[in-house]
């Protein structure tokens, strides 16, 4: 889909969602817009003036009337020529108006074109364009904050502050390596210490920041899963605040997978129910047992049940958490306490965390609950956000693993060379994320993903 800045084309597309509405806007971008304005309108509106004026057919007849603006090359959202028609929202009188400019030499516009356009002529890096996609499908107001800051340029901004410390590091030791008759000591200089430890904190920050962002955006998959009539399907329930799982006293009532969202304090939760595990079962139970355990293997967080009534049998659950992916972080949550006469708490220094609580009556949910956002490092309301993906989180790591170990590679073998490349692949690294360094094919699939007309 990538094209040049200097693209031929002229592209069209309807900014607003399909259907009947009282008022649609179609934006068109590319050389031939002051032409096809003045065919279309009769007159090329002044630049940044929205003008009344009536949208005209080849036999100079009205197809409709509304608003023109024309924003000419390059203070444009694409940079280039683009008009914007604000005219009534009516499918027909749309689509009619899109047959016009089509005749006049427009082609429609592929999902994200205008943003890539924008990209390749300088007017935003791409996390600034990811930023707008995050920001149309924000679902909470905590990460439409996070996106409008990346929008507008506050993640960007702290990659390249990121780069430019690289840079002053790069050419710090770049000058041990040119002048090595010096006879100042470089690796014991306060300077270059200094100059890591910011790099370091700057990392530190900006992923906390990104972080967050990403939780905002992707939410949190938490699988629930343990041994039948544990109180899997009840415990999702109570945190859904409403009957969406049937529950019954019978062993394996629940045989596919149940799927529900909701928040905590505007962290995205993704609740996945599942059938309980155990095998000697029948064929579809079986097949809900196989997605049990396919869930599990995805999720960010397995809540394992556990009956809390099995404590005094001598229940052997570690055995059970040994059937389980290794790489999933796991929480045992013993149910059912109401039936013991355990108090709800939570123990989360230990390995795996435990939780004990009622689904029935509601004891220890909220502890759950804490449990949950603190597990991730979430805060609610947390100031300076940033609407980060797993790709920028990425990015991030691996710089900093990259210039972490060139500072231990300098302290131990004295290599400016191989330190000075290390921060090299270290600021490669980072660019991949404002798409200074980034392929052809993820830049497909990132504009691709965006709305046509965005």
């Amino acid at each position: 889909m990538l094209s040049s800045p200097s693209s031929p084309d002229t592209i069209v597309a309807v900014a607003t969602a399909s259907g009947r509405g009282a008022i649609a806007v179609i934006r068109l971008s590319g050389p031939e817009v002051p032409r096809i304005a003045a065919t279309l309108l009769g007159a090329l509106p002044p630049p940044r003036l929205a003008r009344l004026s009536r949208f005209l057919d080849a036999a100079g007849n009205s197809v409709d009337q509304g608003l023109a603006l024309y924003f000419p090359a390059p203070a444009s959202y694409t940079g280039e020529d683009v008009l914007e028609l604000q005219g009534h929202g009516g499918p027909v009188i749309v689509d009619l108006l899109l047959q016009r400019l089509l005749t006049l030499g427009c082609r429609m516009a592929q999902p994200g074109e205008f943003s890539e356009r924008a990209f390749m002529n300088g007017k935003l890096d791409v996390a600034q364009a990811e930023a707008i996609a995050d920001l149309i499908d924000a679902g909470t107001a905590a990460a439409a904050r996070a996106a409008v800051r990346s929008m507008q340029g506050e993640f960007s901004g702290r990659v390249n502050e990121l780069q430019s410390q690289l840079t002053e590091l790069r050419a710090y030791v770049e000058a041990a390596i040119d002048f090595p008759d010096e006879e100042i000591d470089f690796l014991s200089a306060p300077a270059l210490n200094e100059r890591l430890e910011r790099v370091f904190a700057g990392f530190s920050s900006i992923t906390a920041a990104g972080r967050q962002g990403a939780l905002l955006r992707e939410g949190l998959n938490v699988v629930i899963a343990g041994k039948p009539n544990a109180g899997k399907s009840s415990l999702m329930n109570r945190l859904v605040g409403d009957d969406v799982a049937i529950v019954t006293d019978l062993p394996g009532t629940t045989r596919d997978v149940l799927r529900q969202h909701m928040h905590l304090d505007g962290l995205p939760l993704n609740l996945v129910d599942t059938a309980g595990l155990r095998t000697g079962v029948d064929v579809v139970e079986a097949e809900g047992v196989r997605r049990a355990r396919s869930e599990i293997a995805r999720a960010d967080r397995v809540l394992y049940l556990v009956d809390a009534q099995r404590l005094d049998e001598g229940i052997d659950w570690p055995a059970e958490l040994e059937l389980l992916p290794k790489d999933v972080p796991v929480t045992l949550v013993f149910n059912k306490i109401d039936l013991t006469g355990r108090p709800a708490r939570i123990e989360a220094d230990v390995v795996p965390p435990r939780v004990f609580l009622s689904a029935r009556t509601g004891a220890g949910l909220e502890l759950l609950r804490s449990y949950l956002k603190d597990s991730v490092g979430y805060r609610a309301g947390e100031s300076g956000t940033l609407s980060a993906r797993r790709r920028h989180l990425d990015a991030l790591s691996r710089a900093e693993q990259l210039v972490r170990k060139a500072a231990d590679a300098l302290q131990s073998t004295r290599a400016f060379e191989l330190f000075a490349e290390d921060l090299r692949l270290a600021q490669r690294a980072l660019g991949e994320i404002t798409g200074e360094f980034t392929s052809e094919d993820l830049l497909d699939e990132i504009f691709g993903s965006f709305c046509i007309g965005k």
